[in-house]
């Protein structure tokens, strides 16, 4: 082997080993320094009457102190067994949450009335109007050469629907919208669109038009068929006694909606009611109920689409559980194009307020195009 390549990579190698032992020297120097300062902190602690933190903590602390002491000198684990995950002060608080970044969100139950009904988007104006026409003309046979009189001409109505409000407020710190792990603003607007989507819902269904839609259900309603009733009452098909839903009853409902209604019609209740439902059957022993037979699809009931509502009221005495409509002709909810959204960091520092508001209205545009079941009261 060349002699000098040899001396070479034997001085390499020496270097190489004076400095890792000037780096263990100088490590070994920084323990000894840490050693004395915690023996120092020590007897500190432990002296007399000298005010020290000592004399301020309790015997555990005491301990716990002595174990972290004994580990930095020792690196015996032994030493710390005195600490704990659950004990705060014992060692808990090294020990931090992981916080998510998504939130587990209640689900609230929202309306298909919504994409059920017509709605009608304006621009200007407080409310919407349009002509009804919900009447015929008058055609009479007659002879060859019979005279001819005026016959009956139509009457026309007018549907009038004002646009209501409805609005959200949201206080927030400031240094809540800056410290916490996930956009709190976001999460408050989504909160908002969700509400005012299920409030909009409710009030189509319920609402009593009190500085708020009127609901389908809050109209009048009689047994009477179509051409019968008084205008702006809908009519209901009765079901057996108290607390009792039949087969005849949704049968019946099925067919009082005339044909023209019907091939568009969609049937709205609640999950509890839609469970009744599903138990019952024909004089042939065959289920009026038919689940969906793919992901997506829609239970039917009678060959109709079924669609779920917990806005509608349960199955009890006098109550309307069941609707069967053409909801496109039946009912029109108009409405304000979007949410109007505010956020203020000014008004109320150090908070941030938001708010939000929209417009909508919602009424019965054909009385003929709605049908309800109606529980018997039992007396």
């Amino acid at each position: 082997m060349d002699m000098n390549a040899l001396a070479t990579a034997f001085e390499q190698n020496h270097a190489a080993t004076t400095a890792a032992l000037a780096d263990l020297k100088k490590e070994l120097g920084e323990v000894h320094d840490l050693r004395d300062s915690l023996d120092q902190i020590e007897a500190r602690l432990n002296r007399p009457g000298n005010g020290g933190v000592g004399n301020r903590v309790s015997g555990d602390l005491k301990a716990e102190y002595a174990a972290i002491g004994s580990f930095a000198r020792t690196g015996d684990l032994d030493d710390i067994k005195a600490l704990s995950v659950a004990d705060d002060p014992g060692g808990g608080y090294f020990v931090h949450p992981a916080l998510s970044d998504t939130m587990s969100k209640k689900i609230f139950d929202s309306s298909p009335l919504r994409k059920l009904v017509r709605v009608v988007q304006i621009g200007d104006g407080g409310s919407f109007e349009e002509p009804i026409d919900h009447d015929e003309v008058g055609a009479e046979w007659v002879g060859e050469e019979e005279a001819r009189p005026e016959t009956k001409a139509p009457k026309i109505g007018l549907l009038t629907i004002p646009l209501m409000e409805s609005y959200s407020l949201q206080v927030v710190t400031q240094r809540l919208l800056h410290d916490a792990g996930f956009d709190v603003g976001e999460w408050i607007v989504s909160k908002m669109v969700d509400k005012f989507g299920r409030a909009d819902g409710r009030a189509f269904t319920t609402g009593d038009g009190h500085k708020k839609p009127t609901g389908f259900l809050s109209y009048p309603t009689n047994a009477e068929g179509d051409f019968e009733r008084a205008s702006a009452t809908l009519q209901h098909v009765w079901s057996g006694g108290a607390t009792t839903i039949t087969a005849d009853a949704v049968k019946d409902v099925y067919w009082a909606l005339r044909s023209d209604h019907r091939q568009n019609a969609t049937w709205v209740m609640s999950s509890a009611t839609a469970n009744r439902i599903d138990r019952l059957k024909d004089g042939a022993g065959n289920y009026l109920w038919r689940a969906g037979m793919t992901a997506g699809a829609p239970n039917e009931l009678l060959g109709k689409p079924v669609e779920f509502s917990e806005d509608m009221p349960g199955v009890g005495a006098g109550t309307l559980p069941i609707a069967f409509a053409d909801w496109q002709r039946g009912y029109t909810a108009i409405e304000r194009p979007g949410l109007k959204f505010l956020r203020d960091p000014y008004s109320s520092k150090p908070h941030v307020v938001f708010y939000a508001y929209r417009r909508v209205g919602g009424a019965v545009s054909n009385t003929d195009a709605i049908k309800l079941v109606k529980i018997g009261t039992g007396e």
